[in-house]
């Protein structure tokens, strides 16, 4: 049995869906170690998937200490908690934010430039000392046709202005229905880090007008100044059968699942 936390969120609403065997978690905030081990200890749980978290940087960096017992200090309850459980915990690619050599980054080219980033390396770094068989999934910014939550999907479709996208950075992003499609290998995992999502060799100037022009959207596209880079090399996760599409072809099969092709 899977235990999810984050159950009605962007991510944990996806795996609750197309996952086998999964219960929601109950809310986890503000509680005790103990009630955690207790929450954990029934139900006869054999993983726990932890989606939850503050995952808004502007948000994390007002309030760093919410940032802090959300995204450290949970998932450290849930890993002493976790004996003989699998513990697969969502990193971020934020890891990777104040990083700047100009190649797709790999698991030990971390250097974080906020206050989610640090705490989500922080909780990494906690967690894997507490227990070394859990597993650590640096997402990409996700996305899906949803309207709970902003996303790069939602941004493009709904757009009545010109998009400001820079041909000089590059980023990953990725179909969440695939991220919930990957979880049973995920879980398969040995314990560590790993980059976990699309790749794409194209700029975000260039796969933004080309998908404009997947769904018939006329709207331009400005070449703006370029921001940090946010791109991973997922060859780690990749040779344990975990298998994206390219940024490209996820954003075509998502427009294709709701078919939105040509019809904007």
């Amino acid at each position: 049995m899977i235990l999810v936390t984050g159950a009605s969120g962007f991510v944990g609403s996806k795996i609750m869906k197309l996952c086998k065997d999964v219960i929601a978690c109950p809310s986890l905030k503000g509680l005790s170690e103990d009630k955690i081990k207790r929450i954990v200890s029934g139900n006869g749980i054999d993983v726990i998937i932890h989606t939850a978290a503050i995952s808004d940087i502007g948000v994390c960096q007002a309030n760093p200490d919410a940032s802090y017992l959300a995204n450290v200090q949970i998932p450290i309850f849930l890993a002493k908690a976790s004996k003989n459980i699998k513990l697969i915990c969502f990193s971020s690619d934020q890891v990777y934010s104040a990083s700047d050599e100009e190649v797709p980054y790999t698991e030990d080219m971390v250097k974080p430039n906020n206050i989610y980033a640090e705490h989500k390396l922080l909780m990494e770094q906690r967690v894997l000392d507490i227990s070394p068989d859990a597993v650590m999934l640096r997402a990409e910014w996700m996305y899906d046709y949803y309207l709970k939550k902003p996303n790069y999907f939602m941004n493009i479709i709904n757009a009545k202005e010109p998009l400001y996208f820079s041909s000089q950075q590059f980023r990953g992003i990725t179909y969440v229905k695939e991220v919930a499609e990957n979880m049973e290998k995920a879980i398969q995992l040995p314990g560590g880090a790993y980059n976990f999502g699309s790749e794409t060799s194209k700029s975000m100037y260039e796969i933004t007008k080309e998908f404009l022009s997947l769904i018939g959207k006329n709207i331009s596209v400005v070449d703006a100044l370029p921001r940090h880079n946010l791109w991973m090399n997922c060859e780690k996760a990749k040779k344990h059968g975990i298998i994206f599409s390219s940024v490209e072809d996820g954003l075509k099969k998502c427009a294709e699942d709701y078919n939105l092709s040509k019809k904007l």
